[in-house]
């Protein structure tokens, strides 16, 4: 399994503006050498994926080499049907809103990325055992 966070996004402007401002805060800083502001507006997100052929916008922590934080800048599935399909994981006291398994899948077929390709092995393992279970 892969060490680093994927985020879907609702990509509008205040929305992704706010999840910059947020990474800076925590002390991320834009993997490649770009203004990460850029992510709200849709003409430089459709030339970095034209261009960089960027399918994710990758926030890096300069002090924690494996906490990358991966944003999904081309909305295949909807932010709304990942929502709606949505499964709830407790993480101690507090409930963390996931995708679906199939999502999940859909997404990382997307990318197609190495390991992208054995993440979703891992998850149909995991979707046959839950399967098994009920």
């Amino acid at each position: 399994m892969t060490g680093d966070l994927d985020l879907a996004a609702i990509l509008e402007e205040e929305n992704l503006l706010n999840l910059v401002d947020a990474m800076k805060h925590l002390g991320y800083k834009s993997r490649i050498p770009v203004n990460p502001r850029g992510l709200a507006n849709p003409e430089v997100r459709e030339s970095w994926k034209r261009e960089k052929g960027l399918k994710v916008f990758t926030f890096f922590h300069p002090k924690k080499p494996f906490a990358e934080v991966d944003i999904l800048i081309d909305e295949q599935i909807s932010f709304s049907k990942i929502w709606g399909d949505r499964v709830e994981c407790q993480a101690g006291n507090v409930s963390v809103p996931t995708a679906s398994i199939d999502d999940l899948i859909k997404m990382k077929q997307q990318l197609a990325r190495d390991k992208d390709l054995s993440d979703i092995a891992a998850l149909r393992r995991i979707k046959a055992l839950k399967e098994k279970e009920e």
